[in-house]
């Protein structure tokens, strides 16, 4: 009897340590001294006292800046999981972690909009919803490859990658492209608003059935097609365990979400007392903060001459938001009874469309430099600059 106790104590002790130990590493991941960064950590228990405060206009502010170190402990925890399953998996990985803001931000717009009778706030949150998936795509195809070109190209000469496998996944972005400017051009065509719908609902569920064979094709029937050629990058160490990389993931992507929710519940009332354009809020505002983990992520890991996981994350998480967030979004939209559709409007689709075809042509020949990298900023910023204006 007495053996047993002493068991179950040594049990008791041993977890214990093992739980003390695990919060002591993730204390050292998000600790400022480390990382300049973590220093936004502070603008959390702000948000939340501000929307308990009812205080909309700074709650929404510091809801912002805080998904931003909380998105890099996600990048920080996927780049950790990715030196362990490969760069494709670990690109994949990052860019799912990554639009979990994107797919949160949507779908509490939705469930908002599909709550209200107010046509008015129906219609803000549909634009918004649009906006941010727009955005989203835009950020990760000029914004976040083109600062991980630049900062890569800066350490590194010339960059390689597997140009193979971003040849396919700009196919499926001129796809999704297709899926976008279709309910646009029937539209404009004079098709009444039914119509645009239901087209815009088949295509959603094609989209999805799409988006399920890239990934067989990726991830089963032609691995080798992704793998990473000899000599890209330098070898790198795990400075964290497995376990400890994933409960850093779990933990960041809870506390990101509980930032977004604030967000959304106090967005209609900051585009009034901001007096910023909503489609400016949701085109280039909540996907630079959202898109935060890609950000780090990519250019850190170009800096380290891995171009194959920074494209992997950034053309990657583009392509799952336009094949797989936005057509669920669709689809939600659809059970919550909000007339949401992939006519997106000319700018928005006219963007997009520029912007896969600049990002295709750069990536056209395997490899990347600086110079390449700023071509893509300058196009985000005159984009950002016609939102603002629009």
């Amino acid at each position: 009897m007495g053996e047993a106790s002493a068991a179950s104590k040594e049990e008791d002790t041993s977890l214990d340590e093992q739980i003390e130990v695990v919060f002591d590493r993730l204390i050292d991941a998000v600790n400022p001294l480390k990382n300049k960064l973590n220093w936004l950590l502070l603008a959390f228990p702000v948000a939340l006292w501000a929307n308990a405060g009812h205080h909309g206009e700074m709650a929404f502010i510091f809801s912002m800046i805080a998904i931003m170190p909380l998105a890099f402990l996600m990048g920080k925890a996927t780049e950790e999981i990715a030196l362990r399953t490969g760069e494709t998996v670990g690109g994949l990985l990052n860019a799912t972690f990554g639009n979990a803001v994107e797919m949160i931000i949507a779908g509490l717009a939705l469930y908002t909009a599909s709550k209200s009778v107010d046509p008015d706030t129906i219609e803000t949150m549909i634009t918004v919803t649009q906006a941010s998936l727009i955005g989203s795509i835009l950020g990760n195809l000029l914004l976040v490859l083109g600062l991980a070109m630049v900062w890569g190209g800066v350490n590194h000469r010339i960059q390689h990658f597997n140009h193979e496998s971003g040849q396919m996944n700009g196919s499926l972005l001129l796809l999704a492209i297709v899926a976008f400017i279709i309910p646009s051009a029937l539209n404009y065509a004079g098709g009444d608003a039914s119509s645009i719908k239901d087209l815009s609902r088949y295509a959603a569920i094609i989209m999805l059935v799409i988006y399920g064979l890239a990934l067989l094709f990726q991830l089963k029937t032609h691995v080798d097609v992704f793998a990473t050629e000899a000599g890209h990058g330098m070898h790198e160490d795990p400075t964290m365990s497995i376990k400890d990389a994933w409960i850093l993931l779990i933990l960041s992507t809870a506390l990101v979400g509980w930032m977004a929710h604030i967000l959304v519940h106090n967005l209609e009332g900051a585009v009034e007392e901001l007096g910023v354009p909503e489609l400016f809020i949701g085109v280039i505002l909540l996907p630079f903060f959202g898109n935060a983990a890609e950000h780090f992520a990519a250019v850190i890991v170009a800096g380290k001459d891995k171009m194959d996981l920074a494209i992997a994350i950034a053309i990657g998480s583009s392509v799952q938001i336009a094949l797989f967030v936005a057509p669920v979004m669709v689809l939600l939209g659809w059970a919550l009874g909000v007339p949401l559709t992939l006519e997106f409007g000319l700018l928005e689709t006219s963007a997009t469309f520029i912007s896969v075809l600049v990002a295709n042509s750069i990536l056209a020949d395997g490899k990347t430099n600086w110079l390449e990298g700023a071509m893509l900023l300058g196009s985000y910023i005159i984009l950002g600059a016609a939102f603002f204006l629009f």
